[in-house]
């Protein structure tokens, strides 16, 4: 037992290390953004987009915190202006597909996925779901009634305070990823070691072939819809290394994850907010079923096609 929690604890120390040197640098970057002239000039440019996507202008700031920062402080900006119900159902479905860009994709993409990739389908996903909604919804013109929840702007005054309270976003973001990672580790050496994953991954195993993956993904499927993919890449990390994970799979399985992952949680923090949470839940699942099902089948058509394509041999003779 203590052989298996000693390696556990290795195996997170050096997940933790590995990502926190993309979540550290990120997250101390961003944070000092919100305080600079960078930030409201992103903001600017893209208000115009907002009517597109049947928001207002001032949309576009929940939007532009919420995909450089997290969902909390997405949610944070919503409660500062007055928006319609529509429009904060509008926003929470566009920050679930889309939120904590640069840290959840560099992450993700440590498992050899292409980060464009990875942020381009949950740009894509985030404006096509708008789009939608706009159009086949009619209503929600009533004003939105916000729960307990408050606005709370930390004032800071000049660039000392400002490192430093960067620094603190990012240390404690850090503190944060450590004590997820490193029991999660622990927990799933156990697992492995006791033979328990295997007998999850069966009992798994019809979903993710469903989804057109092999049964040994469905432990990264379960840590990213349950801890999210910045935290749930560590595990994925591992199952690239140790239990061969294939390329396609992983790609399936990002695929599945970037357009629903976290669904615990990142459903819960919107309840607040007075809007409908299960058909919130329900656009995400079913989202990232069919398309991943649909990238699947194409894969396979475009491997058999492959296969079939006889190969062209050429003899050159020389003088």
């Amino acid at each position: 037992m203590t052989g298996i929690l000693q390696r556990g604890a290795q195996q997170g120390l050096q997940v933790t290390w590995t990502l926190g040197k993309v979540i550290f640098p990120i997250t101390l970057i961003v944070t000092i953004l919100q305080y600079t002239p960078v930030l409201p000039w992103i903001i600017e440019q893209i208000s115009p987009l907002m009517s597109l996507l049947g928001l207002s202008g001032e949309a576009a700031v929940p939007l532009v915190l919420g995909n450089s920062l997290n969902l909390y402080a997405g949610i944070a900006a919503i409660v500062s202006f007055e928006f319609t119900v529509k429009e904060v159902f509008i926003l929470a479905v566009m920050m679930s597909f889309s939120h904590n860009l640069f840290i959840e994709s560099t992450v993700a993409s440590k498992v050899g996925v292409s980060w464009w990739l990875i942020s381009g389908i949950r740009i894509s996903l985030a404006l096509i779901a708008a789009t939608v909604i706009n159009l086949l919804w009619n209503g929600g013109a009533e004003q939105a009634q916000y729960g307990l929840i408050s606005s709370s702007d930390v004032v800071l005054n000049g660039w000392s305070e400002i490192l430093l309270h960067g620094l603190q976003t990012a240390l404690v973001a850090i503190v944060q990823l450590a004590l997820i990672v490193i029991p999660l580790m622990i927990a799933m050496q156990f697992f492995r070691e006791k033979g328990w994953l295997t007998a999850i991954s069966d009992k798994l195993g019809p979903f993710t072939r469903i989804l057109g993956m092999e049964k040994k993904t469905s432990m990264t499927l379960v840590a990213g819809l349950t801890i999210g993919l910045a935290y749930g890449a560590g595990l994925m990390i591992q199952a690239v290394k140790e239990d061969g994970i294939s390329r396609r799979d992983m790609y399936l399985a990002l695929i599945f994850l970037v357009s629903c992952h976290a669904v615990v949680e990142d459903t819960l923090v919107f309840i607040p907010l007075g809007i409908p949470v299960w058909p919130l839940l329900l656009i995400r699942l079913v989202t990232a079923i069919l398309l991943t099902m649909s990238v699947a089948f194409v894969w396979k058509r475009l491997e058999k096609r492959h296969r079939k394509e006889p190969a062209h041999d050429h003899s050159y003779h020389t003088l």
